[in-house]
């Protein structure tokens, strides 16, 4: 391993053991038999957790593990392969937390030639972790403590007497995350984050600012002319493509008009301005100064934004508002001032707070407010209404901090609804403690089912979206897994859990292989990549194995912590309709939730508590994981 380490399979076989509590560094090794058994991401995360830590750990205490992993195909020469994850256990949730990030820091610690990096302990003082190819070095953070994500990251170039080097890249927190906000963030260079679960928080109490690494390595594909015969189809397909133009959030009209555009704090239909919110305004507007991308890739999806004004200046070194903040800090919050949505994301992405957790326990607030659950005495003076703009901006400054009602705001909205009190848990749109995306159950009903299984609490990533599964050529992608036929939307029953079953099965492979979901990518082309990069003869039956596993693995780990089938439920305002609008009629209906998650389970194969059985993971060759039940 060193300078110029070339890796003919995907992967390098070492991952780095940091012990914070002693100060040391060890290399642990694998083969094939384990990369392909988990490949990387939440299928590894998981692992470690349940083979090296003890049920009821504090996830803000020592003992818990804090992992950063690359799959096998990350820095390969391929576009959608520039992600990496990060995992712990959940101080939001008290279960499994995994979050994947874009950017360029998951391919760099690729050529730097580590597949993964683990932290154990925690440090006295503040110190990160500065890796060069095989250097690793724990370096004193003492100075950094308290910056934001953006000036933490260049002070820590200027000390490595590496202030122009772009290969560099850091991943780290801001005062989110010093401060232990239960959703804090990881950010990837100020602008991309593992947003999801509080990983930034665990960061904090390890007292670990940043990882930075510069590698002089690289990913050498067994089967460079098959990448490169894709990488022209997908540059062919690339003029009109949403992603490309636009990025996420392109057009919020057609959100807004079916009700998939979360409003007031999802209570209301309706949202009146979704057209001002849009990236096409951000575009049109001239609010959008560029698009970047993640590592080899064409399709450059991510928005960068900058406002020059004295109150709302915005450093395009943090992005821009992609459609989750949008929605979380924009139509969630009732706003419509963009340049101040867009303000809100950068001061996320500087403290290093999950948007979605952000903004939608903010709404959640907004509407203990404006039900008067809570008064200006409780929120410390500030008149905390839907569409306050100036209220919201001010809300993520306290949260950061910390500092008064916002200290009641950084637990999320599960443990601030029970300091509330009251009826406030029935407005508190979460799913075992993680708020819900800007994505609609009462629209999409796979997508309610997916919410509630979700092992992380609600997610929109490792779901589906069944406004898509409609028609035939909504599935067409998905027919190589043995989906092949549309089901209606409304559809609760045993052929939408069928769907979503297979493709959870499939989608988590992306979160081991870290492929991203944005990428036009077929499933037999998803293969063809995995083959072309590591020599492996795989198949779709495979890496969906490998998701199933995770999923496994994942839902054995928060039965080991407590959670039961109580859990895999949706909030309270999901079995209402929406007060306006085309979902005013309409609502997830309790009973059918209940009997789609039964089934679920059926399929497979678990019992009714949703329990594994052992046959199963005998099956799945992770039988070593049922005793973690009992």
């Amino acid at each position: 391993m060193g300078k110029g380490l070339s890796m003919p399979n995907g992967y390098t076989g070492k991952i780095l053991r940091v012990n914070l509590s002693n100060n040391t560094i060890r290399i642990e090794e694998h083969d094939e038999v384990f990369y392909r058994r988990y490949l990387g991401g939440s299928a590894l995360v998981a692992y470690y957790l349940l083979k090296e830590t003890d049920k009821g750990i504090d996830p803000l205490g020592p003992d818990n593990k804090l992992i950063f992993s690359s799959g096998v195909i990350t820095g390969a020469p391929i576009s959608g392969t520039g992600r990496n994850s990060v995992g712990a256990k959940s101080p939001l949730t008290g279960g499994f937390a995994g979050s994947e990030v874009g950017g360029h820091w998951g391919a760099e610690l690729k050529r730097a030639g580590w597949d993964a990096v683990i932290f154990d302990g925690r440090t006295s003082s503040p110190v990160y972790l500065w890796l060069k190819d095989d250097k690793a070095e724990i370096r004193d953070a003492s100075r950094l403590w308290g910056e934001d994500s953006g000036e933490g990251a260049s002070k820590i170039r200027k000390e490595l007497g590496l202030e122009n080097d772009r290969l560099l890249q850091v991943s780290i927190i801001g005062r989110g995350g010093e401060n232990l906000v239960r959703y804090a963030c990881v950010m990837n260079e100020g602008k991309d984050a593992a947003g999801r679960g509080g990983l930034g928080a665990v960061m904090g109490s390890k007292k670990l600012k940043a990882i930075a690494v510069r590698g002089s390595g690289r990913v050498s594909p067994v089967d460079m002319p098959v990448l490169t015969s894709l990488s022209k189809k997908l540059v062919s397909i690339l003029p009109g493509y949403w992603a490309h133009e636009l990025g996420t959030g392109g057009y919020m009209e057609g959100g807004a008009a079916t009700g998939n555009l979360p409003y007031n704090n999802f209570r209301d239909g309706d949202f009146p301005a979704p057209d001002r919110i849009s990236g096409h305004t951000l575009k049109e507007t001239g609010l959008r100064i560029g698009m970047e991308g993640c590592w080899a890739c064409a399709v450059r999806c991510k928005k960068v934004v900058r406002i020059d004004e004295e109150k709302l200046k915005v450093d395009a070194y943090y992005g821009g508002p992609e459609y989750e903040t949008l929605g979380a800090l924009g139509s969630c919050c009732g706003v419509s001032d963009l340049k101040a949505i867009c303000k809100a994301s950068e001061l996320c992405n500087r403290y290093s707070l999950d948007t979605i957790s952000c903004g939608v326990t903010i709404s959640f607030a907004m509407e203990c407010f404006e039900k008067g659950l809570i008064n200006r005495n409780d929120t410390s003076g500030i008149d905390l209404r839907f569409g306050n703009t100036e209220a919201m901006l001010r809300m993520i400054e306290m949260i950061s901090k910390r500092e008064g009602f916002g200290n009641v705001l950084a637990e999320g909205s599960r443990l601030a609804a029970n300091k509330i009190g009251k009826d406030a848990y029935k407005l508190a749109v979460n799913v075992k403690g993680q708020e819900v995306p800007m994505h609609e159950p009462r629209l999409k009903r796979a997508l309610g089912i997916g919410y509630a299984l979700s092992s992380t609490g609600a997610d929109h990533q490792h779901n589906v979206h069944d406004t898509g599964t409609m028609t035939e050529g909504g599935i067409k992608n998905m027919k190589p897994l043995g989906i092949i036929e549309p089901v209606p939307l409304e559809d609760m029953g045993p052929k939408k859990v069928r769907l979503l079953q297979y493709w959870l099965n499939w989608i988590h492979s992306y979160n081991c292989l870290h492929m991203c979901m944005f990428l036009p990518w077929t499933p037999n082309e998803v293969v063809s990549i995995t083959n072309a990069v590591t020599g492996w003869e795989t198949s779709v039956l495979e890496l969906s194995k490998v998701g199933e596993r995770a999923i496994n693995l994942m839902r054995i780990f928060n039965i080991r912590e407590g959670l039961t089938v109580k859990d895999d439920t949706l909030p309270e305002r999901f079995y209402h309709p929406q007060t306006s609008g085309s979902l005013s009629e309409t609502s997830v209906d309790k009973d059918k939730l209940h009997e789609a998650v039964q089934t679920y389970y059926g399929m497979m194969g678990w019992n009714h508590e949703g329990h594994p059985s052992l046959e199963k993971l005998q099956e799945l060759d992770v039988e070593w994981a049922y005793n973690s039940m009992n």
